[in-house]
């Protein structure tokens, strides 16, 4: 229906001519813009409210004392429903620390937060199906336990800047308990909250799709990271580093290159890269992890990503 919504007014309120390219561009901007917002508002809402049980304070309890492992995977799937974004990473990890969350926990969880959370899951069903949504989140899960894990094995805490340990955090105040009525309420507030810190990226970054989509020869990208490129997973995660950028913003990008002729894989690996291993994150981490400790933490997030998006080229 949405499609049939873009189309009519593209052409008939509009008065684009069928078939040119830029009546291609905005056709494309208008069905995935409205796509992405309906998804987006009623996601973010059902996730808010369930990350209304899960306030900082109460997720750094829950991690605390965990096993190895098994508390790489709590940690992983308890960011999937509490995003924080690159910005947080380092009062995130002072506290965490402070909390005594194992260091490899602590990585889990921030891997899982930026990389796997509403806003990807809606815009990878809105644009590839629920499909490679569901292996995208599995895989997203299993980079963040691994990394984790790997890192608590190698018993890296010598590499964090040890004034991290001697910082102390004032206990807050214990989170009173809200009513049913009160977290539907911040579920809504947060979800126009979300909405507004986003929006334009994804309107920009819909745009941009939207020009690759209708401008942008398909030989130009296949050349350089086409199906037939053995090296363009590695390529693509080279690319996505030195940039900075959320789910919601380079989503709709991926979704246009795909469209181009790129392996999903290729595209994936990209989009994983940009949101989990991003030069500007990385520049915050080093406030509070020594070089050998970042090096680490960039080299096992490289391979696995890269490993990631071979094997999405595989299957898919």
């Amino acid at each position: 229906m949405l499609k049939e919504f873009a189309s009519y007014l593209t052409h008939n309120v509009i008065g684009l001519e069928q078939g040119s390219r830029f009546s291609e561009v905005i056709e494309f901007f208008i069905y995935d813009s409205f796509k992405i917002f309906l998804l987006l508002s009623v996601i973010i809402f059902i996730v808010s409210l369930i990350r209304s049980f899960f306030p900082p304070e109460k997720t750094k309890r829950l991690l605390s004392n965990k096993k190895e492992f098994i508390g790489n995977i709590f940690a992983a799937l308890l960011g999937v429903v509490t995003p924080f974004c690159s910005c947080s990473a380092v009062p995130l990890f002072i506290g965490f620390i402070e909390a005594g969350v194992p260091l490899g926990v602590t990585f889990s969880f921030l891997i899982s937060s930026p990389m796997v959370n509403e806003v990807a899951v809606v815009l990878l069903w809105g644009f590839f199906g629920w499909k490679i949504a569901s292996i995208y989140i599995g895989t997203g899960l299993l980079v963040a336990i691994f990394g984790g894990f790997v890192i608590g094995k190698l018993k890296l805490e010598k590499w964090v800047e040890d004034y991290v340990y001697k910082f102390c955090i004032e206990q807050k105040q214990e989170i009173l308990k809200q009513t049913f009525k009160e977290r539907l309420q911040y579920a809504k507030w947060n979800t126009v909250q979300i909405l507004k810190r986003v929006w334009l990226f994804i309107i920009i970054a819909i745009g941009i799709g939207g020009f690759i989509h209708g401008y942008v020869p398909q030989d130009f990208l296949a050349h350089y990271a086409g199906k037939g490129n053995p090296f363009a997973v590695p390529f693509a995660v080279a690319l996505g580093i030195p940039l900075y950028s959320n789910a919601a913003g380079i989503l709709p990008i991926a979704y246009a290159l795909v469209e181009k002729g790129l392996s999903i894989g290729t595209v994936l690996a990209f989009m994983m890269a940009v949101t989990a291993l991003s030069l500007p994150e990385m520049i915050i981490l080093r406030r509070v992890l020594k070089l050998p400790l970042l090096g680490v933490f960039v080299g096992i997030m490289t391979l696995t990503i890269i490993a990631v998006g071979y094997l999405f080229n595989m299957i898919l």
